[in-house]
């Protein structure tokens, strides 16, 4: 019993981190500024990015969709977009990727004074839950246990790889503090050591100056 709802908790924590659903509107510009939504995928992992949009070709809208990495690399880009529109990679890198909306009105479309917008409907999946269980049921002839199980051990060890790349992460934050505490420290001895010099110049110089007159 404890076993099994651990195992839920888990499925249901990292369901939340693997997928994200969001909605929301880009309005037609003559000359739109992109609206991106960001996410972050581990190395090797697989993104399923699914966008739905509202509207139809030839309503004054031309909605463009780029989604790029954090190096620049591109994944995928698509112009006038409309309705259903998917798109699978795998990452190449544990880091960010970018997924930006451009909504431009079409050149010589008149509006009539409405406001043009795009709804957008934007599901992104990544590791486990990116995955079509469905086939892979058809194809290796697993009972529905199998599959749950199966699926359970693959978002265990997603979750794992993930656990794994913030230790790593985490360590190389705390090596780049070290390195940045002992450099200060450095340098503020350097300073103690060079207003030490300078202040011992200035009294030797002192001294010498006043002998010369004749003062001391």
């Amino acid at each position: 019993m404890f076993l099994t709802s651990l195992c839920a908790i888990i499925l249901a924590l990292f369901q939340i981190s693997a997928v994200t659903a969001l909605r929301f509107e880009v309005p037609a510009l003559l000359q739109p500024t992109s609206q991106c939504v960001r996410e972050f995928v581990s190395d090797g992992q697989l993104v399923v990015v699914t966008i739905n949009t509202d509207g139809q070709s030839g309503d004054g809208q031309i909605l463009s969709v780029k989604i790029s990495g954090a190096d620049g690399s591109e994944y995928r880009r698509k112009d006038n977009v409309v309705g259903s529109f998917k798109v699978a990679f795998t990452a190449k890198s544990s880091s960010s990727f970018d997924i930006c909306f451009e909504n431009k009105i079409q050149p010589g479309f008149r509006s009539n004074g409405r406001d043009l917008k795009r709804q957008i409907e934007l599901d992104v999946e990544a590791g486990a839950a990116a995955r079509d269980w469905n086939a892979i049921q058809a194809a290796e002839k697993l009972k529905p246990a199998e599959v749950e199980l199966r699926k359970t051990d693959e978002m265990i060890d997603d979750i794992a790889s993930e656990l794994e790349y913030l230790v790593r992460r985490e360590e190389r934050l705390r090596d780049t503090n070290e390195s940045t505490n002992r450099r200060v420290r450095n340098f503020g001895i350097l300073i103690i050591v060079v207003l030490l010099s300078v202040g011992m110049y200035q009294i030797r110089y002192m001294r010498n100056y006043f002998r010369s007159k004749h003062i001391l």
